[in-house]
């Protein structure tokens, strides 16, 4: 691999991969998009192809509030939900944002065992703070290879280009999410749901994990998140008709009555007005113990801090990030990393630090770093609609659940689904 090449993020370097032909390509005929299976990956998995007519789809309505599936706004989602099991208590988990649940979805783990904290983390071999977008950040199995291994066939179709990136080859089939948005870094939903239902029809895997970015990347950018919404009112209407397209498609093809399709959020959202911005960098750098001392990797909603002087002062210096940080306007609370209930490990740094809602990170500079009014990552961005749909006898209809569903139980969701033991996941399958 020449120096160019390895410096490439991941979405980059496939993209090259393709066109200089080191990547297996397969070209759904109806549309023209792009797909491709590692060469070599199929031999790998080393099982017997499967027949069985099950199909699974998990399908992440990225950024998605619970109270925004009605009636009115979302029919096709709501009759979903209403038809078949809801869980109303469902949750993301700490960090709130999008790179670390979907990486729960899919291995039924907390960070401390994936090593995926956040979207963003300081990265102490390169000495940066960067996307966890490789591959190699994923430390466990995911669900997706375990069906491999059972000769099931899968399909990833993201639209995001550092979850492109941090799930790599690791299913049979994977979409190649373009065009892509500058800024925004990711795939229409229109482009994304074609690619689902080319990949359906082209290749018919067993499983699909889908994420549909445009829901989460408008209410970033809509400045009338807490009035009109007018944008991102659009975009969830337009992602309801696309969801409800591909139901009618399975239900045309006969398809339905062998499918679970569970529908869910990585995290919801929560909006701030220009004024309402913490920036922790100023008042840590001017703290005589750690001035030079502490990198800070911002997650919208949550600032994880890392202290990288001597080790001899790591106690006195958590201390001192913590009683800054919570002297702070804006700050909900500041946690020692090693809190139980974080369960983060140690990508996470040594501080983690949530705003209220209403506010948001902007380190280090609170004018420039973060201007995006719409941000989560902190408990105000908790709630996340969940529910199972189809017509396979699994799934049970007009069910609504008291007990609280978390990310972490889609992979024992899916692993029951298809036979397979749910044991080894701390998270709970929900069928």
């Amino acid at each position: 691999m020449n120096a160019d090449t390895s410096t490439r993020r991941p979405f980059e370097r496939g993209v090259a991969d393709l066109r200089a032909g080191r990547r297996a390509v397969l070209t759904a005929a109806a549309s023209g998009l792009v797909f491709s299976s590692a060469l070599g990956a199929a031999e790998a998995a080393g099982a017997t192809a499967r027949s069985s007519p099950k199909r699974c789809y998990v399908i992440v309505t990225d950024g998605c509030r619970p109270d925004e599936i009605t009636a009115d706004l979302t029919p096709n989602l709501h009759r979903l939900r209403a038809h078949g099991m809801w869980w109303p208590r469902a949750t993301s988990m700490p960090v709130m944002e999008t790179i670390p649940n979907h990486v729960m979805m899919m291995t039924g783990h907390r960070p401390d065992r994936t090593g995926v904290p956040a979207n963003s983390f300081y990265d102490r071999a390169l000495g940066e703070v960067r996307d966890m977008d490789q591959p190699s950040d994923i430390r466990v199995g995911t669900v997706i290879e375990r069906l491999n291994r059972q000769g099931y066939t899968t399909g990833t179709v993201l639209s995001k280009e550092y979850l492109y990136g941090v799930f790599g080859d690791r299913a049979t089939h994977r979409w190649e999410p373009q065009p892509t948005l500058p800024i925004t870094n990711h795939a229409p939903d229109a482009f994304t749901m074609a690619a689902l239902r080319d990949m359906v029809t082209e290749f018919d895997p067993h499983f699909c994990f889908v994420n549909l970015g445009d829901i989460d990347r408008v209410g970033h950018a809509d400045l009338t998140g807490t009035t009109l919404k007018v944008a991102r009112t659009a975009a969830l209407a337009n992602t309801d008709r696309l969801v409800g397209q591909f139901v009618d498609d399975l239900k045309a093809s006969g398809a339905w009555r062998h499918t679970m399709l569970l529908v869910l959020a990585d995290h919801s959202m929560d909006w701030s007005v220009p004024t309402n911005v913490v920036s922790l960098s100023s008042g840590l750098e001017a703290d005589d113990l750690l001035a030079g001392h502490v990198q800070i990797a911002d997650n919208g909603g949550a600032d994880l801090v890392y202290w990288t002087g001597p080790d001899a002062d790591r106690e006195a210096a958590i201390d001192r990030i913590r009683d800054i940080a919570q002297a702070t306007d804006g700050v909900l609370k500041a946690w020692d990393r090693r809190a139980d209930w974080l369960r983060l490990g140690p990508e996470a740094g040594e501080v983690v630090v949530f705003c209220q809602a209403g506010w948001r990170f902007s380190d280090p500079d609170p004018l420039t770093s973060n201007p995006i009014p719409g941000n989560h990552g902190h408990p105000a961005t908790r709630a996340i609609p969940f529910f199972v749909a189809g017509g396979h006898p699994r799934v049970e209809h007009g069910a609504r659940s008291p007990r609280h569903a978390r990310t972490t139980d889609v992979a024992p969701t899916v692993a029951s689904f298809f036979g397979l033991g749910t044991g080894r996941y701390e998270g709970k399958a929900r069928i």
